[in-house]
């Protein structure tokens, strides 16, 4: 069984920055995708960073991954209060040499960014 789990969000005062964790865990035999959403109360999910990032992030965050821990970390600079939102980890991973690759998605971490 392969978790997503989520670390790093919080409460910060607007240009304040945070960096966010998600740590894939389990059956692995290749993690092909990894990337960041970010859901706000009443608003769609929307990608924030991956192979391509939000207009309204770029130059503020930076996704990068750690292949050897099966991690990716979302570096948050900068930070505006309309960045307030559910942020998940989602990743499209393989169990075995032969498996379909499935999608997992983290329980979500709560970014809350102060004015």
């Amino acid at each position: 069984q392969v978790q997503l789990v989520e670390s790093g969000g919080g409460l910060v005062q607007a240009g304040g920055s945070l960096r966010l964790s998600c740590t894939a865990s389990g059956s692995i035999f290749s993690i092909n995708v990894m990337d960041w959403y970010r859901q706000a109360p009443g608003k769609q999910r929307e990608l924030v960073a991956g192979i391509t990032s939000a207009d309204s992030v770029k130059g503020r965050f930076t996704i990068s991954r750690d292949y050897t821990k099966n991690t990716s970390y979302l570096q948050m600079n900068k930070l505006k209060p309309e960045d307030t939102a559910m942020y998940y980890c989602h990743a499209r991973i393989q169990e075995t040499p032969r498996g379909l690759e499935r999608t997992y998605w983290g329980q979500g971490t709560q970014v809350t960014v102060s004015s």
